[in-house]
């Protein structure tokens, strides 16, 4: 696992059914494309979150395939639909096999 990688998500404790919430993620990542050389001119390895899943009581909610071009820390803002209380589970996934994960749970009343 890559140092200082950490994910933060952001997701109402509680709304009512069917009510559509905003959720907000940041991973911090250096989001390395390759394509840059180091003070030596050695080229720097290329280390991207490269997928990047949201899933809520198992449902897919978003699934997102990054490309090197993506800037360093992503961050996706999206809103959900919550029809019931649940957990919505949290995914990234690096070049280097690396998965990072956080969930967060919603009440529904």
């Amino acid at each position: 696992m890559a140092s200082g990688v950490k994910p933060r998500v952001k997701v109402p404790k509680s709304a009512s059914a069917g009510e559509a919430i905003t959720i907000k993620t940041l991973i911090s990542h250096p989001m390395e494309s390759g394509q840059r050389k180091d003070g030596d001119g050695n080229p720097i390895p290329r280390s991207i979150i490269n997928h990047f899943t949201c899933t809520f009581n198992g449902e897919t909610v978003i699934d997102v395939k990054m490309e090197p071009a993506i800037s360093t820390n992503p961050y996706f803002e999206f809103e959900a639909t919550v029809p019931e209380s649940g957990t919505f589970e949290f995914t990234w996934q690096d070049d280097d096999g690396s998965t990072y994960t956080e969930s967060k749970e919603i009440t529904v009343g």
